[in-house]
């Protein structure tokens, strides 16, 4: 039996539309019947096209014609007089009769048509779409790719093709260089594999006791690299309780964070990863000293693919996207503004249990006012 899915995410058969579409004609039919006295046959007729337009606009064709000759049958039988008998009493109503069930069925019949064309539409829209999140995300991954693949090709082979013209000095630039850019590399095919992952709808979020202390630092070593012209600081209360969370998703949700800033913050800008919580909320704090976000684009950070239009070259335009699809797999949210004082602040609400690791530490997260 061929399934039909709303956009609300309701799945429903065939069978189903029939019944639905009857059952839709039959309660309206009994509404009109019970207010005939005020609305006479005319408005029963309009109130009966009115709601056979609405069911075209979700159903199928088959099931809408059956909704619209029961739409026929029903005003002839209870609304047209004599009532309660299909036998039409003069020639008016006989053509009122046939107008209204060929108006019904051409009305059932356009209305299906608009929604097919309107769904075609959409779809060479969709499929427009995806050619162009493929051409960006090709264009996006040939030089991001590249770059560091023909680093690390040149360093090579100047490591192994002439070794006698080297110093050590010059040998350890050599393996710096490859170094950086494996790393690079390392973190655009992370990104991919990620961005599969939630993609995929397969992501599984395996939890368990983070203390986020050693999670910010484990972020400030992987991004020192990068960052190595900003300052890293940190901001985790004393006694900080241990969180219910993914420790490799919440490790790459700031790692991307931290190093979208050190990648778009003038040099000696300030990284801040602070933390705090409600008593069921971890609420994590991303902050920089730089020139911020472009109002206008704000909205559209999150978004696949997306740059900002003045960046500078690089970047699929994925790693915020990440940050965003790893957060809400926490069923938590993520929010970006820019700060008052200058720079951005990116706004992180997890719902979680939370691990006192002992009786004081609960004693006075409460009397704190948590």
């Amino acid at each position: 039996m061929r399934e039909k899915k709303f956009t609300t995410g309701l799945t429903i058969n065939r069978s189903m539309e029939y019944l639905i579409s009857a059952g839709c004609i039959c309660a309206v039919s009994g509404i009109c019947f019970l207010l005939s006295g005020y609305i006479g046959p005319e408005g029963s007729a309009f109130i009966l096209l009115l709601v056979l337009s609405l069911i075209a606009m979700f159903f199928d064709i088959l099931p809408v014609l059956l909704a619209a000759t029961l739409s026929a049958l029903i005003w002839d039988y209870f609304f047209l007089l004599p009532r309660f008998n299909f036998r039409v009493g003069n020639t008016e109503d006989k053509i009122m009769l046939s107008m209204y069930f060929l108006i019904a069925l051409i009305n059932a019949v356009l209305t299906t048509k608009i929604r097919q064309i309107e769904k075609l539409a959409r779809q060479k829209e969709e499929r427009l779409e995806t050619v162009r999140l493929y051409n960006t995300l090709l264009n996006s991954l040939s030089h991001e790719f590249r770059t560091p693949l023909s680093t690390i090709i040149a360093a090579s082979d100047n490591l192994m093709m002439v070794p006698s013209h080297l110093n050590e000095e010059m040998k350890g630039s050599l393996v710096t260089e490859i170094s950086i850019a494996s790393l690079r590399l390392n973190r655009q095919v992370e990104n991919l594999l990620n961005m599969s992952r939630l993609e995929s709808g397969f992501l599984e979020i395996k939890k368990n006791w983070c203390n986020l202390t050693e999670l910010v630092e484990s972020v400030f070593l992987r991004v020192q690299e990068s960052a190595k012209n900003h300052h890293l600081e940190s901001k985790i209360p004393d006694n900080f309780p241990l969180f219910n969370l993914d420790y490799g998703l919440m490790e790459q949700v700031l790692y991307n964070l931290s190093h979208n800033v050190s990648q778009y913050t003038p040099e000696n800008s300030t990284v801040l990863i602070s933390a705090s919580t409600d008593g069921s909320s971890l609420h994590l704090l991303v902050e920089d000293d730089g020139p911020g976000f472009p109002e206008e684009e704000i909205p559209f950070v999150f978004d696949k693919f997306y740059r900002l239009k003045h960046s500078k070259s690089g970047g699929t335009g994925l790693g915020l996207s990440i940050v965003k699809g790893f957060i809400h797999a926490h069923r938590g949210q993520i929010e970006l503004e820019n700060r008052k004082e200058g720079g951005a602040r990116f706004r992180i609400k997890i719902p979680s249990e939370q691990l006192y690791t002992t009786l004081d530490e609960k004693h006075e997260q409460r009397n704190s006012g948590h």
